[in-house]
């Protein structure tokens, strides 16, 4: 079975901030994951498959931070049902 096939088995919370939020023109969103969906990485690459400005600002190669709960964390965090996952580019400044 390939990522994003099968019944949905948890409600995930999205928040999208900076310049992934303006590419993908949504701050939030609600939605069920399909089974087979069991970390951060798998929720990044279940969104990739909507395709467009989703496949781009959500890229494999791209520099992107990721939060679960509002803890940074990396594509292996498990997720569970109900938790927030955050994705925002990486914070530069001085």
């Amino acid at each position: 079975m390939s990522i994003g096939q099968g019944k949905a088995i948890m409600k995930v919370e999205l928040r999208f901030f900076a310049s992934v939020r303006e590419a993908l023109g949504v701050a939030n969103e609600s939605v069920e994951v399909p089974e087979g969906i069991v970390n951060v990485g798998d929720v990044r690459a279940w969104l990739r498959t909507r395709g467009g400005a989703w496949a781009e600002a959500l890229a494999e190669g791209r520099a992107l931070r990721m939060a679960c709960n509002h803890v940074m964390t990396d594509a292996s965090q498990r997720i569970t049902d109900g938790c927030e996952v955050a994705f925002f580019p990486p914070v530069t400044g001085g």
